[in-house]
């Protein structure tokens, strides 16, 4: 039995986020940045200077009329954008969401216990996602389950607030709990 091979793939040709020099399309641009006069510029001008700095130019703005261009080390551009795009991901909140699972029976001391954990996840500012799993023929107590989860919603009210009702998905009765915001006197 003969093996076959796999025809080989063309490279991959990676699409460059912004144009530069020759690939810029307009025949006016308008120049920003440092070491330039700011100004509407015709191309083949902006491109001299570029070049006369032996720099790119930059189309940065592609939508607005004339495109806005800068004068600038493609290279150390494209790395300073990517350092700001890391930036503000590190900076956008992370939503953790923590489950509490309940049976429709559960008794009194199994819901404190839980009442418990989810008081002190929601003041790390997690949000909670309490849910009623039915088991067998107990899909029938559906009233238990929503009985429960009211119950555990009046016990973290002062921790926390009702983002979603309780909701009958399949066997699982959920509903989501968010952290009430503190607001800070000034």
């Amino acid at each position: 039995m003969a093996l076959q091979r796999r025809p080989m793939r063309p490279p991959r040709v990676v699409e460059e986020p912004y144009r530069i020099n020759g690939r810029i399309q307009a025949r006016q641009v308008r120049l920003v940045g440092e070491n330039v006069e700011q100004g509407v510029y015709d191309i083949q001008q902006a491109l001299a200077m570029a070049q006369a700095q032996t720099l790119d130019l930059v189309e940065i703005s592609p939508n607005a009329v004339p495109p806005v261009c800068r004068i600038v080390d493609y290279s150390k551009f494209k790395y300073e954008q990517k350092k700001k795009q890391k930036e503000i991901k590190a900076k956008a909140q992370k939503v953790v969401i923590k489950e509490i699972r309940f049976g429709p029976n559960t008794d009194d001391h199994d819901f404190e216990f839980k009442l418990k954990h989810a008081i002190s996840f929601l003041k790390e500012g997690a949000k909670v996602k309490a849910y009623v799993q039915f088991v067998g023929r107990s899909i029938v107590f559906k009233e238990r389950g929503v009985e429960l989860l009211q119950r555990f919603a009046k016990g973290l009210e002062e921790h926390g607030k009702v983002e979603a009702e309780p909701k009958l998905e399949g066997k699982r009765m959920s509903m989501f709990l968010a952290p009430k915001v503190v607001q800070v006197k000034k």
